[in-house]
């Protein structure tokens, strides 16, 4: 079963990509045209994006260097010790919906401090898994099409995120101790 599943990993991309270009060539579409069409647009795309990437960027630097998120943790702590949820996690599920290179890099430094297999590994996985980067997507998506009023949109994500949290906290205890 491993080897059909590794073979199938190995094909599966190139089949797909060729099944395409078969079928836009049956249907007489301009296989290299449409393709050079698509990336115009997605270079002039990642041109509109730059400005809201580095306004997010520069917001997360600040939130994590002035020390901000530290003294949120350890106001915190005595909640966090209450509901037994380890305080080292904290970070990750503050910074998830910033930035999905910032919370992999934390998850990748719990992970290394603690172990892939400890709970705080397991809760970091899991979180990692259960949540997105709802302001991050809000941020330069929306501000890629001109979308102004995502208020619903983010309150709703970051709600989708709450839950993605307090339900990583939930499986990992129950299934992990």
């Amino acid at each position: 079963m491993t080897n059909i599943i590794s073979a199938l990993s190995l094909w599966i991309i190139p089949v797909l990509i060729s099944l395409i270009i078969v079928f836009a060539i049956w249907n007489r579409v301009p296989v290299y045209e449409t393709f050079v069409e698509g990336a115009k647009d997605g270079f002039q795309t990642a041109v509109q994006i730059i400005p809201h990437l580095v306004g997010m960027m520069v917001a997360i630097t600040i939130f994590r260097e002035s020390g901000a998120l530290q003294m949120l943790t350890q106001f915190l702590n005595p909640f966090f010790t209450l509901m037994h949820f380890p305080t080292e996690v904290f970070p990750l599920a503050m910074l998830r919906p910033i930035s999905g290179t910032g919370a992999l890099a934390l998850t990748t430094d719990l992970i290394a401090n603690y172990g892939p297999d400890s709970f705080i590994g397991r809760l970091a996985s899991t979180m990692q898994g259960s949540t997105d980067t709802t302001l991050y997507i809000a941020t330069v998506y929306f501000g890629a099409v001109g979308i102004k009023k995502i208020g619903y949109a983010v309150k709703v994500g970051l709600l989708a995120d709450l839950v993605g949290i307090i339900a990583s906290i939930i499986v990992v205890t129950f299934y992990f101790t």
